[in-house]
This record gives structure tokens, C-alpha cells and sequence, in this order.
């Protein structure tokens, strides 16, 4: 047994194939973990771009549902404050209510009436407030 023996390999042309081969199989594996590293990189990249499209997405919905809900409530008003001026028309075209309207804000009379009027009562605190200083 000598320790310091070198082997020599042998130089035929079945070893020659074979470093060969395992030179083409070390250099195809390279190509393929690269190939493999960019891929994934696009993959990455394109899941990032659609996950922050969508959220971006989901925001501008967000947004506008809120809107909708707001506009919604503002139509809702609005509908009651149309039914309440197409009630007032209604009665306005009422001649009867015209003729109290008028006597009541505009003090108008029918011949031989005599209007009276009568001090309210939000007026009262006021003027007994103005007699206390």
C-alpha cells in the first residue's frame, strides 16, 4: 500500500465520452436552473402586478359603493322634498286653502271681516325678557 500513489486515468475514447457527456449534463443543468430562476421571476413579478391590481381595484369599488350609498340618500331626499312641493301644489291649486293662506300671512279680510291679532307666544319671552332689564 503506497500512500502517495497517484492514479493516472485512463485516455480512451470511452473515458473521453464520458467527460464529455458529463460536461454537456453539468452545462445543461446550469441552463436549466437559469432558465428555471427567471421564470420564477416573472412569476413573481406577474403575481405582484395582479395582486396590486386588484387591490387597487377593489379600492376604487370601495369608493365608489360608498358614493352610490351617499347619492342614494341624497335621491331618497330629494324624492321627499319633491313629494312635500307636489303636495304644497296640490293644495295650491285649492282655493279655499289659497283664501286661508292669505288671511292668515298676509292679513287679507273677506268684506265685513275684522282681523285680530294676537301677540305669539315666541314673542312673549322675548318682551318679558326686554321688561326685566
Amino acid at each position: 500500500m503506497h500512500e502517495n500513489q497517484g492514479v493516472t486515468p485512463l485516455q480512451n475514447e470511452y473515458t473521453r465520452a464520458a467527460e464529455i457527456e458529463d460536461a454537456r449534463k453539468k452545462r445543461h443543468k446550469v441552463v436549466l436552473y437559469r432558465r428555471l430562476a427567471v421564470f420564477g421571476l416573472v412569476v413573481l413579478l406577474t403575481s405582484i402586478w395582479l395582486g396590486s391590481t386588484i387591490y387597487a381595484q377593489s379600492q376604487t369599488i370601495a369608493g365608489k359603493e360608498q358614493l352610490q350609498q351617499e347619492k342614494l340618500a341624497e335621491l331618497e331626499e330629494v324624492q321627499k322634498q319633491q313629494a312635500k312641493l307636489e303636495e304644497q301644489i296640490r293644495l295650491l291649486n285649492d282655493d279655499d286653502y289659497v283664501s286661508k293662506l292669505a288671511r292668515k300671512d298676509y292679513f287679507l279680510s273677506d268684506e265685513g271681516e275684522i282681523i285680530f291679532t294676537l301677540p305669539n307666544d315666541a314673542e312673549k319671552p322675548q318682551e318679558d325678557g326686554e321688561e326685566k332689564e
